[in-house]
C-alpha cells in the first residue's frame, strides 16, 4: 500500500511540476519574447479597441563579419486624429498641432477635414516623434486625439530600395508587402495582429498548447539577407556617378558570390527613398535587374565560346580566317573596329574574346550549329532564375527557334535576344564557377518567432559547361583584362590579382525594328581571382550620352569595385609581381 501511495504522490508531483513548467515557459514567451509588444499595447490604451498597432517582421542586411544590420524594421510614435463633431476651434487646433509637429499637414487640408461634421474620426497627421506626441497630448485640445502608432521604417532610406521593397495597402485594408522582398516573403513577415489584444491571464492559460505546436511561430519571423551594406552602398554610389555623368536612362549592377549564388549587392539608378513615397512614380518601384530585359552585346561572347568548347566543335588552338565583315542571309555583319583595323586574317579563338570580334563569334556559332546553339542557350536562358524577388521576367529568345542563320550569328555576340541582368550574371557566373550555374538568391535564413533559425538551401546548381571549357574561356577573359582593357589611359592589369573580364556594347533596338546607329547599351562583367573566383560583378548603363563603348563608360567603375572588394574582403593575391600573364 505504501509503495502504491508513493507512486501516486510522485505522479501528482510530476504533473504539478509539468504544469508549473508550462506556465513558466508561457510567461517567458509573453514577458520576454513579446514583452516589447505588450509595452506598446499599454501605450495604445489611448486608442479605440478596434485599432491595433501595426506589426511586421524585420529584414536584415548581413555584414561581412556576420553582424546583422536592420534594413526594414518598425518605428514608433504618434498620430493625430480629430473628431469634427467635438472640435471647438479648428484654427486654434491647427496652430497648436503645427507648432509642435513637423508634419506636412496643410491649413486647407485640416480645415477641410474639420468641416466633415458627419465624421467622428479623421487622421490628420502621422509619424510624430515621442516628444511631439507628448507635447501635443499635454495641450489637451478638445476634439484632438493623440494616439500611439507604429509604421514601417527603412534605416537605409534609398539603400537597396527596389530590392527590399515596400509595404502599402493593396486591394484590402491591410498593409502588406507590395514589391521586393517585402512581397516575396510577406507571409513570413506579416503578423496576425490579434495575439496582443487579449486578456493577459486568458492568454497565459488559454493557449498553453501553443508551447508545443504553434502554427504561426512555425512560419512567421524575420528574414536575413545576403546583402552586405557596405558593398551595396559602394555599388549604388558608383552607379549614380555613371548615370549622372552620362545622363543615361538607367544603370544597374549586381555583385554575386560565384560559388553559392548569394547576392552581395543589387542596385539600380534611379532609385527612391523608401521612407518618402509621396508623389513617387510607380514605375520606379519595379526592379529592372529582374524585371527588364536587355540586349547585352559582347559580354555574350564568352557564353558562345564556352558552349562551343564544351561541345568540342572548337578548341583554344582552333583558328579561322577573319575577313572583317561577312554576309549572312542578306545581312552584313562586321567587327566593331572594321573601319579602323580591317581584317585580322588567320587568328586563334582567344583573339575573338580579346578583341571582341563579331565575325569571330558568328563563325563559332556556325561551327556549333543551330540545334546545339539553341540547346545550350535555352538551357541557360530558357527559364527564370528563381531568384526570391517578385515579377521576374522571361528572357526573349524566340529568334533561336527560327531557321535563318542570321539569328544565331547575332545572338552569338549578344544581339537579337534579350535577357535580364540576373539571368546574365548567372550565365557568366557558370564560367567563373568551373561550368556550374548556381541559383542566385537574396535571403540566407529565416529567424522564426519560435526562436528557430531556418537556413535556406538554394541547391548546388546545374552544370552547363565542362570544367575544361570554363577554364579555357576564363584564360581568354583573363588575357583581355591584362592586355586589352584600358582604363583612363592605363592598363587595368593588377600585378597581384588575376581578373577575368569582358566588355559589351550593343546598339539599342528601335520601336519599329532594326537598331539605332547612335544609341547604345553598355555592359561589363568581371570575376576574380580568375581561376578560383570569389566575386563576379555585372554593370550596365542604358543609352549613355556622348559615349559609345562600355570601356569608356563603365571600366573606371568596374576597376574601382574590383579594388574595393579586394581590400574590403582582404582577398589574398593569386600571382606575384613578376608574373606577366595568367595561365
Amino acid at each position: 500500500m505504501r509503495a502504491q501511495f508513493r507512486i501516486r504522490i510522485r505522479i501528482v508531483l510530476a504533473f504539478v511540476v509539468f504544469i508549473a513548467f508550462l506556465i513558466l515557459a508561457r510567461l517567458y514567451f509573453i514577458q520576454i519574447l513579446q514583452g516589447q509588444d505588450y509595452a506598446q499595447k499599454a501605450d495604445q490604451q489611448f486608442a479605440s479597441n478596434s485599432s491595433g498597432l501595426f506589426d511586421r517582421g524585420s529584414i536584415y542586411f548581413t555584414r561581412k563579419d556576420g553582424t546583422l544590420i536592420s534594413a526594414a524594421t518598425l518605428a514608433s510614435g504618434y498620430l493625430v486624429a480629430i473628431n469634427p463633431q467635438t472640435l471647438v476651434d479648428p484654427e486654434a487646433a491647427y496652430a497648436a498641432i503645427t507648432s509642435v509637429a513637423s508634419s506636412s499637414l496643410t491649413h486647407a487640408a485640416f480645415l477641410a477635414a474639420a468641416a466633415r461634421k458627419t465624421q467622428v474620426y479623421i487622421e490628420v497627421a502621422q509619424h510624430l516623434s515621442d516628444a511631439e506626441g507628448t507635447a501635443l497630448t499635454a495641450m489637451g485640445i478638445p476634439g484632438v486625439q493623440v494616439l500611439r502608432e507604429r509604421w514601417r521604417y527603412y534605416p537605409g532610406n534609398t539603400l537597396a530600395a527596389q530590392t527590399i521593397g515596400i509595404v502599402s495597402y493593396g486591394s484590402g485594408a491591410t498593409l502588406t508587402g507590395q514589391t521586393g522582398l517585402e512581397a516575396t516573403y510577406d507571409s513570413t513577415l506579416s503578423r496576425s495582429g490579434d495575439v496582443l489584444y487579449k486578456n493577459f491571464f486568458a492568454e497565459l492559460f488559454s493557449n498553453v498548447g501553443r508551447l508545443l505546436v504553434n502554427t504561426q511561430d512555425a512560419h512567421q519571423g524575420d528574414i536575413v539577407t545576403t546583402i552586405e551594406p557596405e558593398v551595396e552602398m559602394r555599388l549604388a554610389a558608383d552607379l549614380a556617378k555613371v548615370n549622372t555623368k552620362y545622363s543615361s536612362i538607367g544603370s544597374g549592377g549586381i555583385i554575386m558570390d560565384t560559388k553559392t549564388g548569394a547576392i552581395l549587392a543589387l542596385a539600380s539608378y534611379p532609385t527612391f527613398n523608401e521612407n518618402d513615397l509621396q508623389n513617387i512614380n510607380p514605375q520606379i518601384l519595379s526592379n529592372p535587374l529582374v524585371e527588364h530585359v536587355f540586349e547585352y552585346g559582347s559580354i555574350m561572347k564568352p557564353i558562345t565560346m564556352a558552349s562551343a568548347l564544351t561541345a568540342g566543335v572548337v578548341t583554344p588552338q582552333t583558328t579561322y580566317n577573319d575577313t572583317g565583315c561577312i554576309h549572312v542571309d542578306g545581312n552584313r555583319i562586321c567587327n566593331w573596329n572594321y573601319r579602323s583595323h580591317g581584317a585580322y586574317g588567320i587568328i586563334p579563338m582567344q583573339t575573338i574574346i580579346e578583341q571582341s570580334l563579331n565575325v569571330g563569334a558568328s563563325w563559332v556559332a556556325e561551327q556549333l550549329g543551330q540545334e546545339k546553339f539553341r540547346a545550350y542557350f535555352t538551357k541557360i536562358f530558357g527559364q527564370k532564375t528563381g531568384i526570391d524577388l517578385p515579377n521576374e521576367t522571361d528572357a526573349l529568345i524566340g529568334n533561336l527557334y527560327k531557321p535563318q542563320q542570321i539569328y544565331y550569328d547575332t545572338a552569338a555576340f549578344g544581339e537579337g535576344i534579350a535577357v535580364t541582368p540576373i539571368q546574365m550574371i548567372r550565365a557568366l557566373g557558370a564560367i567563373a564557377n568551373h561550368g556550374v550555374m548556381v541559383n542566385p538568391h537574396l535571403v540566407s535564413a529565416i529567424r522564426l518567432n519560435s526562436g528557430v533559425v531556418q537556413q535556406l538551401n538554394w541547391g548546388q546548381g546545374t552544370r552547363i559547361f565542362s570544367a575544361a571549357a570554363a577554364r579555357e574561356t576564363t584564360v581568354m577573359m583573363d588575357a583581355l583584362w591584362d592586355k586589352a582593357l584600358i582604363v583612363d589611359g592605363v592598363s587595368a592589369r593588377i600585378p597581384t590579382m588575376s581578373v577575368a573580364a569582358k566588355t559589351g556594347t550593343a546598339q539599342l533596338p528601335t520601336p519599329t525594328g532594326g537598331y539605332y546607329n547612335d544609341k547604345f547599351f553598355n555592359s561589363e562583367v568581371a570575376f576574380f581571382p580568375s581561376f578560383d573566383p570569389r566575386f563576379i560583378i555585372l554593370l550596365y548603363t542604358d543609352d549613355p550620352q556622348h559615349v559609345i563603348y562600355a570601356e569608356q563608360s563603365l571600366s573606371t567603375s568596374l576597376l574601382d569595385l574590383v579594388h574595393f572588394l579586394i581590400n574590403y574582403y582582404n582577398v589574398p593575391p593569386d600571382r606575384g609581381f613578376a608574373t606577366t600573364t595568367s595561365s
